[in-house]
């Protein structure tokens, strides 16, 4: 009876929740990252939200579809003008691991800058590999530009801010602007994936680089070894797409090399350009700063003063 009382149990809670029929790994939290860091900067706290009157949230929006899976994000959106620029924020975690609402905090604080900003779930490499997070991150920006006006954004102002892996995905999508072989050819939206403005918070520029480590989480997204495979190795990289056709980006970074892999490289081919760009590096900061204070606070004073610039531009 009891085995029985648990099967139906089951079903009742997929009927009233909605089934989750994929794995989910909750090694990334910013719990278990204070955890590693507490000992070596005794100072910092974890950032906590703040409401701000001028900004409405609006969660768990259904950006995609299907019948084995919806995918979310959630809105904070600045009321106090009509048309704000939009930012299309993606968390980190290996892209194995993390949730949309580890960028909350630092959503809550830029849209109450004058944005409307938009956290979003894309499928991690437990559920589908590279590139159909890339693909997940692309539809979201049509869905927000189709709604343009419920969401308060100015569509021809869109900019992509990634934390970590996240950064990673930020650039990528940035510099793939236009390109075919990143568009998803089931999505029936008139709107275009293209963004104005990439933020990299941490994230690889490229992932066969003297300057990147990456290794086994790399290598499970993008189904295989850089000598497995390396084209997917190659072609996840922002760097083998920068051009003229790139984006104004922002890098801001930690005190770690490693994850500034190709960062150089890509300056290069942005100044070769005259493609704006900034680089700020938070002196003495490990990894995951964005999550803490004091370095949230540097780091929401470099996004928001980088924003202004450049859509006041255009």
């Amino acid at each position: 009876m009891r085995n029985i009382f648990l099967v139906v149990l089951y079903f009742v809670s997929n009927s009233f929740f909605g089934q989750i029929n994929f794995p989910i790994d909750t090694s990334y939290t910013i719990k278990s990252t204070y955890a590693k860091l507490i000992k070596k900067y005794p100072f910092i706290k974890i950032a906590q939200e703040v409401k701000n009157k001028n900004v409405a949230e609006i969660k768990d929006v259904v950006y995609s579809q299907d019948k084995n899976r919806a995918l979310h994000l959630d809105a904070y959106i600045n009321k106090t003008k009509r048309k704000n620029p939009g930012v299309v924020m993606i968390h980190g975690g290996g892209w194995k691991s993390g949730n949309k609402n580890q960028m909350k905090v630092m959503a809550q604080r830029i849209a109450s800058q004058g944005y409307s900003c938009f956290t979003i779930e894309y499928r991690l490499s437990l559920e589908a590999k590279y590139p159909e997070g890339i693909l997940d991150v692309k539809n979201a920006i049509r869905f927000i530009k189709d709604n343009a006006k419920k969401f308060k954004i100015d569509p021809y102002k869109i900019a992509v801010l990634g934390c970590s892996s996240g950064g990673q995905m930020a650039a990528l999508i940035g510099t793939t602007n236009k390109n075919p072989a990143f568009d998803d050819v089931l999505n029936k939206s008139k709107s275009s994936s293209n963004v104005n403005a990439i933020i990299n918070i941490d994230g690889i520029l490229a992932f066969k680089h003297p300057e990147s480590s990456e290794g086994e989480m790399a290598a499970f997204w993008l189904k295989g070894t850089s000598v497995e495979n390396p084209e997917n190795w190659k072609n996840a990289s922002a760097l083998t797409h920068t051009d003229e056709n790139s984006p104004p980006i922002l890098f801001i970074n930690s005190s770690i090399d490693r994850f500034h892999a190709g960062r150089n490289d890509m300056i290069a081919i942005l100044k070769q350009n005259n493609i704006y760009n900034e680089v700020h590096t938070i002196k003495d900061s490990p990894h995951s700063f964005w999550f803490f204070t004091p370095w949230l606070d540097e780091t929401i004073l470099y996004t928001t003063q980088f924003l202004d610039k450049i859509f006041k531009k255009i």
